[in-house]
């Protein structure tokens, strides 16, 4: 039984993935399902995302359908998107009708549109979720439909006929770190661009690490350069002047006051932003709460080939708010990049009301509140 008294579901999909912005909040509402005592979580995504690691890692099952994305896409690939949705769709009626699931949760992304179709087809009862400041498209054509949907932004409310802003589930460790670094260390600075990495965000971080080479003054920085640009990004910071320390898929780099670390992917995320008094970094949803969680000030890069530039609208919601300072790509180099992060270090009260605004666009409970709406949905549908 759940607070409320009512049968806990046996079954709930959760459909979507494939960036991490999608599957992370996805995966702490499973996590928090699980706890309540749900005894099977269905996450449906495809082979290309990181669902297929993530989620088996979890303990969750995974089953992959075969799709492609409509947006920012040519029109071969839209084709073949549209050509393959009916089958796509019926496979999923298929899932839904084996696995019986008392409710569908819509996490977002390409992944999502057929489950979300089929859900509606099959009359399974259907919560949203939407991380983004502009809703996207598999989650804009099912909110008419929806039980309910789950916004990370208020400005995202008016979309979507019955929306609650809950704000963004996060993993259960940034909810418990504490930050950030005590105010006497040295500088300490977090880069990066997303699990595969962001090719202008590294460039201008390997710029950044020559320059500060050169001056003695003790600074830090840590950077993700994504699994697709660590071998290029590995061998460049070998051909600066200074030395390295090499280990497993990781490196530290030092020259004068400066020490670096590198490595492909940072795994545990909650602490790195503890250490840190500044992030360099996209803007995609999931890793903006991530900031507010740890009330660490950022400067946001959002990317500008994301579909209908909801980076953007992030970033400049986060900015608004007064927690970040937003530097565009096209303006992106290693001397934009220091003056600003150094106008922002060199004014400690700024810096002080930054972490005070990203901490009140956190929403602690946000996890709660969406697995209360999923329960809520599932229970008219138990028999």
């Amino acid at each position: 039984m759940n607070a409320a008294g009512a049968a806990l579901p046996e079954c709930i999909v959760i459909a979507g993935g494939g960036t991490g912005g999608h599957l992370m909040p996805g995966l702490a509402v499973a996590a928090e399902l699980r706890r309540r005592g749900v005894r099977r979580l269905i996450f449906v995504g495809t082979a290309r995302g990181l669902e297929t690691r993530l989620v088996p890692a979890a303990g969750f099952e995974l089953e992959c359908i075969r799709i492609g994305g409509l947006i920012n896409l040519g029109w071969r690939r839209q084709l073949q998107t549209l050509t393959s949705l009916p089958g796509a769709i019926l496979d999923c009626r298929r899932r839904l009708r084996a696995a019986r699931p008392a409710a569908v949760l819509g996490i977002g992304g390409y992944a999502s549109g057929p489950m979300l179709a089929a859900a509606r087809w099959d009359g399974v009862p259907l919560v949203l979720l939407e991380i983004n400041t502009r809703p996207g498209l598999a989650n804009r054509l099912a909110g008419d439909w929806a039980r309910a949907t789950a916004v990370a932004f208020a400005e995202a409310a008016a979309y979507f006929p019955r929306s609650v802003v809950t704000g963004l589930p996060v993993r259960a460790e940034f909810l418990q770190a504490e930050g950030p670094a005590p105010t006497g260390a040295p500088l300490r600075l977090l880069c990066f661009g997303g699990g595969q990495g962001a090719r202008t965000i590294n460039a201008a971080v390997l710029g950044l690490a020559a320059a500060w080479g050169e001056v003695a003054e003790p600074r830090e920085i840590v950077h993700q350069t994504g699994a697709g640009e660590w071998e290029s990004m590995r061998s460049a910071y070998a051909r600066l002047p200074g030395q390295i320390t090499e280990a497993s898929e990781a490196l530290v780099y030092r020259h004068g006051g400066l020490e670096l670390r590198a490595q492909p992917f940072i795994a545990e995320m909650a602490a790195a932003m503890r250490r840190a008094h500044l992030a360099v970094c996209r803007s995609g949803a999931g890793t903006l709460a991530e900031l507010a969680a740890m009330g660490l000030p950022a400067v946001l890069i959002p990317f500008p080939a994301a579909a209908d530039q909801h980076q953007l609208h992030n970033a400049r919601a986060f900015a608004t708010a007064g927690a970040a300072v937003v530097l565009e790509q096209a303006q992106l180099t290693p001397p934009a990049l220091e003056t600003i992060v150094f106008d922002l270090v060199s004014h400690p009260a700024r810096m002080a009301a930054m972490r005070a605004s990203a901490r009140a666009l956190a929403r602690p409970d946000a996890t709660s509140r969406i697995a209360d709406l999923v329960l809520s949905a599932a229970s008219g549908r138990q028999q």
